[in-house]
């Protein structure tokens, strides 16, 4: 039993070292090399769609750190796995450490814009790891072997173990203090953040409606009417958030195009900018979730750009890239809408885009869910057709269209709270994208429809905030709210979930109200 035990840590440290050693060759190779978060997005595209929304559904914008634990957990189980299978099956162990770099291999060189060449850091640390498990293994049955001698050899145990945890010792420590410092280099090697710093948005040619006095209730736990940069929603399949140089970045338009058009970043910089406000949503947002934020971007249009680019007969769709490889499939209508906000955004909230949120360019279309639509970090648009090409989330059992539901929220109170007896703000936000709310409406317990005050709003394409002035009595109430747009439609109480196009149903609470 403690021999296994100690074969499992000579697996874990083993594996250890591949890592460390990939991270290190990877300074020199690029850090775009790094297995370490390559093998998290191949993890995410090979799930099931089920598996992914659970996971958004049950962690929100906590999905990627809970799968980078589960991810652990699997190289952990199979570094020990590893460890034991070369003390007592050789070279099974040495197949198993392959194996997981081999898929660490794959991961690295199916990443967009990969060549052979990225797997040469894994490749030398899975040759590392290799090496080091098999030392491991030796000296740990050298030491097994001299316990179980006649005891005139006996004395060569204490050597033997020394041997063994002295080796395993500086292996280990090598490994962490190594992989950390790499990995840390890595990291700021690609880090963007102060040139974003440094850069100063041009004044938009077109600014956006000033934000009225109204627009926030101002009550307290309500979702604010901008939503700010810190606070805004994160959901996308990058595990590591890609650091993308503005003075690198450049778009290309091309597909069925009578002309290919390419951008630089001072290219769109010197285009005249407009400002809009635009409330984004994700399609996994449940109902009465926080997958949702309204913000002032900044950007250019792109129906302009696919003006130039002059689409040919018969195309429908624009696939949209992101230096990632994630990809998205926008109607080209949408895009070519002279009444749509569909725009290349360069700024959120009157910065320049936060790199979690797409720095430098990314886009914002209003009335679609995000995964058909808001592209960040985006460097392609291929115009072409639903028939020839799908975005990621598309062959994954997500409609291809995704257009916003009408839904509505309610923030406070909060789910579960005692309140006092007396008048009661109900209040949260609604949004019907592309349409614009025309009223909002609560029910409490099994009584009437009460119609809400409706705050202001800068259009039709934000959402709004309401507030509803309950006199509440004592005991226990079900608070539940609806929308209705302004084409008539009243969102249904259907319960349905996210997938394929979007939740439905009314977002319901329960409180208790004391005397």
């Amino acid at each position: 039993m403690r021999t296994n035990l100690w074969a499992a840590a000579s697996g874990v440290v083993a594996a250890g070292t591949v890592l460390a050693t990939a991270e290190l060759v990877s300074l020199f190779a690029g850090a775009e090399t790094s297995p370490l978060f390559a093998v998290g997005s191949l993890v995410i595209d090979l799930a099931p769609p089920g598996v992914k929304s659970l996971i958004i559904g049950l962690f929100g914008t906590g999905d990627k750190a809970v799968l980078l634990v589960l991810l652990a957990l699997v190289v952990l189980a199979l570094a020990v796995l590893a460890g034991i299978l070369e003390r007592r099956r050789p070279p099974w162990g040495t197949v198993v450490l392959v194996a997981v770099s081999g898929v660490a291999i794959v991961a690295v060189t199916t990443r967009a814009g990969a060549t052979g060449f990225w797997a040469v850091p894994t490749v030398i640390g899975m040759i590392v790891g290799v090496l080091v498990l098999r030392a491991l293994t030796t000296r740990l049955k050298r030491w097994q072997a001299s316990e179980n001698s006649d005891a005139p050899l006996r004395s060569q145990a204490g050597i033997d173990r020394r041997g063994f945890f002295v080796f395993a010792g500086i292996t280990a420590v090598a490994a962490v203090v190594v992989g950390a410092v790499a990995r840390s280099m890595n990291a700021v090697a690609g880090a963007v953040s102060s040139a974003r710093a440094a850069i100063t948005l041009p004044a938009p040619a077109t600014a956006a409606p000033s934000v009225p006095a109204g627009a926030d209730l101002g009550i307290e736990g309500l979702a604010p009417y901008v939503t700010p940069n810190d606070s805004f929603y994160r959901i996308d399949t990058a595990l590591q958030v890609p650091q993308v140089s503005a003075d690198t970045w450049t778009l290309k338009i091309s597909g069925m195009v009578e002309e290919e058009v390419e951008l630089s970043w001072s290219d769109l910089l010197a285009l005249p900018l407009e400002e809009h406000v635009v409330t984004l949503a994700c399609v996994s947002n449940e109902v009465g979730g926080e997958l949702i934020g309204n913000a002032v971007w900044l950007g250019y249009p792109i129906r302009e750009l696919l003006a130039r680019a002059k689409p040919t007969a018969g195309a429908d769709m624009v696939l949209s890239t992101s230096v990632d490889g994630f990809t998205a499939g926008t109607p080209l209508e949408t895009l070519q809408d002279d009444d749509r906000v569909a725009i290349l955004a360069v700024g959120m909230n009157g910065e320049p885009l936060p790199v979690e949120h797409g720095f430098p360019v990314r886009m914002v279309v209003a009335g679609l869910y995000g995964y058909v639509s808001a592209t960040k970090w985006v460097i392609d648009l291929r115009v072409t057709r639903f028939a020839d090409a799908q975005g990621y989330w598309t062959p994954r059992g997500w409609s291809a269209l995704g257009p916003i539901k009408t839904e509505s929220r309610i923030d406070v109170p909060r789910a579960g709270a005692t309140v006092a007896a007396g008048t009661v703000a109900v209040a949260g936000v609604a949004w019907a994208q592309h349409t614009g709310v025309a009223k909002v409406e609560v029910r409490v317990d099994d009584g009437d429809w009460a119609e809400a005050r409706l705050a202001d709003t800068t259009g039709i394409d934000t959402w709004v905030q309401w507030v509803f002035e309950w006199d509440a009595p004592a005991g226990n109430h079900t608070l539940a709210v609806r929308a209705t747009d302004e084409s008539g439609y009243t969102q249904t109480a259907d319960q349905a979930p996210p997938a394929p196009d979007g939740a439905t149903g009314w977002d319901t609470i329960s409180v208790s109200v004391s005397g």
